[in-house]
């Protein structure tokens, strides 16, 4: 368990999945969690309970981080809750919205993906960095999409997650002095709703079949990783993009 005593964290898209983990493992360490959900109040209730039984403090915020004003909310309760400070901040909001061709979509589909997936984490990062002090970290998800271009219809999410992968990059270079460290978790296949959604039965099969690991990746392995990155053991990682999918791609 990595000691996150006295800090505090936001983790957007918090409350199910990989980010249920992330604000689970970071409360388990001793933070103080701020978790953002979108329109499931159900399972962020659910986290929050899961984290109020260990005795640890989170909160709980609705918002489209995608929206300057809801990004500013998450912020605004955070620091009321919490204090002054945000130590770490884990971007997890985002996704695929639709397994569309360039024949299918258009240019308003394609704005919406890249700015779901790419323009939250921009906006995310920049209302949070004001408040963050030296020793601060961030985790940024891209996903195996932004190195291999994403399954059937996924295009626009590839694109979005390769950005993802640059900026994570250049706010490397640019926040190290401050002694801030910016990393990148990029999942192959992972047992999610994810692909529950978006992904035939069938496909999924095949994937984890061809995994050296033979099996998809669970929850709880990507959210240990992307604590890991912001803990003391990770502190001379930035700028790093970490693959986690079970050796179906190496870089």
């Amino acid at each position: 368990m990595h000691n996150f005593t006295n800090k505090v964290a936001i983790v957007t898209g918090g409350a199910r999945d990989i980010g249920r983990y992330c604000s689970l493992k970071l409360a388990e360490g001793g933070a103080s969690v701020c978790i953002n959900y979108y329109d499931n109040k159900e399972q962020a209730e659910e986290t929050i309970k899961m984290i109020e039984d260990m005795g640890k403090k989170a909160i709980v915020v609705q918002g489209d981080m995608t929206k300057a004003d809801d990004v500013k909310k998450v912020v605004d309760e955070c620091r009321s809750a919490f204090g002054e400070e945000i130590h770490y901040l884990i971007n997890v909001a985002g996704g695929l919205v639709a397994r569309k061709t360039m024949s299918e979509m258009d240019e308003d589909f394609w704005n919406f993906v890249l700015d779901l997936n790419l323009g939250s984490v921009f906006k995310v990062t920049k209302a949070v960095l004001p408040f963050m002090p030296a020793g601060g970290a961030i985790v940024n998800f891209a996903s195996q999409a932004a190195r291999d271009g994403g399954g059937p219809g996924a295009s626009a999410y590839a694109t979005s997650k390769g950005g993802v992968l640059t900026f994570t990059r250049g706010l490397a270079k640019e926040l190290g002095p401050k002694n801030i460290r910016v990393n990148c978790v990029s999942p192959g296949m992972i047992n999610t709703t994810f692909h529950d959604t978006f992904t035939k039965p069938e496909v999924r099969a095949k994937v984890a079949g061809g995994t050296p690991l033979r099996r998809e990746g669970e929850a709880p392995e990507v959210a240990d990783l992307a604590v890991y990155l912001l803990s003391d053991s990770a502190s001379f990682i930035t700028g790093a993009s970490m693959e986690i999918n079970g050796g179906t791609y190496f870089i």
